[in-house]
């Protein structure tokens, strides 16, 4: 949370002419919000659509997409499968919790973030969930860069690397 995945996601799209998709977005155009689903059914709910929408987004055959993933998403073992099966290169977008904790108090008036408490809590879910984002292709750091700067890095990386071949 607060690491900027739509913001940078939207501009390495552009950057590269490839469509933008964020998968949030698209599993609350097939429903409901997603706050609405973690009260009504649960995370395990959640985490169900998410991997379904995950599944049929990857199954698609259009051409090529920069994909904001939920903070959650690439933690789950079914969802990292689908994106290794898939060979899609996966981002993670890392700063210090610290300053994740600022953005996300700052962007309270936006998305309702159902996992947001308190910052206790969130100390321990960036810490639960590390392990899971060490094993990225790729992670850059977003602290001292703008959203343009984070943007280029990764399209650098993209075209330097095996996964655009």
């Amino acid at each position: 949370m607060g690491s900027g995945k739509t913001e940078v996601g939207r501009a390495l799209a552009q950057l590269l002419h490839w469509e933008f998709v964020d998968l949030d977005h698209r599993i609350e155009e097939k429903g409901r919000p997603i706050h609405e689903i973690f009260v009504a059914e649960g995370e395990a709910a959640f985490r169900s659509l998410e991997n379904a929408s995950l599944r049929e987004l990857l199954q698609e055959t259009s051409g090529h997409r920069v994909v904001a993933l939920g903070g959650g998403t690439f933690c789950r073992q079914a969802n990292t499968t689908l994106l290794r099966s898939a060979r899609q290169p996966v981002v993670f977008l890392d700063a210090p919790v610290e300053e994740l904790w600022r953005r996300c108090q700052s962007h309270r008036g936006g998305a309702v973030r159902p996992l947001l408490q308190d910052r206790n809590q969130f100390n321990r879910l960036y810490q639960q969930r590390q392990p899971y984002y060490a094993a990225a292709d790729l992670t850059v750091q977003t602290s001292e860069k703008s959203v343009a700067g984070a943007a280029q890095e990764i399209a650098e990386w993209l075209r330097n690397s095996h996964f655009l071949n």
